[in-house]
């Protein structure tokens, strides 16, 4: 799945899909996986992320049932087809692949949306565990496959809102609603600046190429296990923080009353909790900053700010690992104008921005460092601003 490149062909799933089920499907939708280029674990605090789509997506051909059965079936996972019935869908009863898309079917019935089923078969680009959102592109094109097909009429961010509840309620996984809204809205050529509070986005024009650079996604190849419930971890100390400081979520705790509120919080707060604090807090004003110098045609001056991101993530929210500290570090050595990592950390992924003429030199160099610590050799690949979900056929 991770070594596969992008591709919008859909003979193939075509094919698949008529050898599984005896019929040609009811059309081929796709949707991306994402990177953030900036704003970490601010999504769930009600801040701002920036986010962009990637040409890896996950594809599914789909037809219509209305017998109360759903079939779903990946090419990517061995198991065959996985059957279930649609009146029997429950929360965290699924551990499997195929919760994430039986969760979708599950938030839109609940949603009292008319689903009665329907036949699926899966295939994704989007490296997995990679933190670039793979399941996310799962339930977005699952999503709008069942919108289109059932003439539902809702809308990108819509069908983003019923894909987050699938994976928070459905699957179990309290995600925030950066990755889903990511998967359905972005447009090709810009970045995604999200109010994730009111939900309210603008497309930011994201042009490297035109100022000579490039953002370079490198994914480690590595999921350690310390991930494994941290993230619900820090959220909860988010939430706790937010409570200590009087605020409904930490978008509200200003920049600027900061120094005072980490002040506040040392008084009484777990020093996790304060840390935590400073990193959304900071992150927040850094993705501001970040749209600021985009909007002035200043991308070159976005690198400090990755690395300082990668800093607060690493020190503050403490979700780095050694492999995504050695993207970083070689990258910034060898010319990089900055780089951070990217995602729910303990492993996946980090974003490079490099003039386009260096690109070659930091790769070899992220390169050569893992081969000298080690590690298995990381996965490098450009990241290229691209379309959200759509109907491929």
């Amino acid at each position: 799945m991770s070594d596969r490149t992008p591709s919008t062909d859909t003979a193939h799933v075509t094919e698949a899909f008529v050898a599984l089920y005896g019929a040609r499907p009811d059309g081929v939708w796709a949707a991306p996986g994402r990177v953030n280029l900036i704003g970490e674990y601010t999504d769930f605090n009600g801040g701002f992320v920036l986010p962009l789509a990637l040409p890896h997506t996950a594809l599914a051909a789909v037809s219509r049932r209305d017998d109360g059965v759903l079939r779903l079936h990946s090419a990517d996972i061995d198991g065959g087809v996985v059957q279930l019935a649609v009146d029997d869908l429950a929360p965290l009863t699924n551990t499997s692949w195929a919760a994430y898309p039986a969760g979708v079917v599950w938030a839109l019935r609940e949603a009292g949306h008319p689903v009665t089923g329907a036949d699926i078969h899966l295939t994704s680009t989007v490296p997995t565990g990679a933190g670039l959102s793979s399941s996310a592109a799962l339930e977005v094109v699952t999503a709008l496959a069942l919108n289109d097909l059932y003439e539902l009429g809702l809308t990108a961010p819509q069908l983003a809102v019923l894909a987050q509840r699938a994976e928070n309620a459905f699957v179990g996984v309290p995600c925030g609603i950066m990755d889903q809204t990511a998967a359905a809205c972005c447009t090709e050529g810009h970045a995604l600046h999200l109010d994730t509070r009111d939900l309210t986005q603008r497309q930011v024009p994201f042009d490297l190429a035109a100022h000579g650079l490039q953002l370079l996604v490198v994914d480690t190849r590595v999921k350690h296990a310390l991930g494994d419930g941290a993230y619900a971890e820090r959220r909860t100390g988010c939430e706790a923080g937010a409570r200590a400081l009087g605020v409904t979520a930490l978008r509200d705790v200003a920049y600027d009353a900061l120094p005072d509120a980490l002040e506040t919080l040392a008084a009484s707060a777990d020093e996790a909790v304060v840390r935590y604090v400073r990193h959304v807090v900071t992150d927040n004003q850094r993705v501001e900053q970040v749209i600021a110098l985009l909007d002035a045609s200043d991308p070159r001056a976005v690198g400090p700010l990755l690395t300082e991101g990668h800093t607060s993530l690493r020190d503050d929210l403490r979700v780095s690992c050694a492999e995504l500290d050695l993207v970083v570090e070689s990258a910034n050595a060898a010319g990089a104008l900055g780089a951070r990592m990217t995602g729910g950390g303990f492993g996946g992924s980090a974003v490079v921005l490099t003039e386009s003429a260096m690109a070659d030199t930091v790769t070899k160099s992220v390169l050569a460092a893992f081969a000298a610590a080690g590690h298995t050799a990381p996965r490098v690949f450009p990241a290229i601003p691209s379309r959200g979900a759509h109907r491929v056929s």
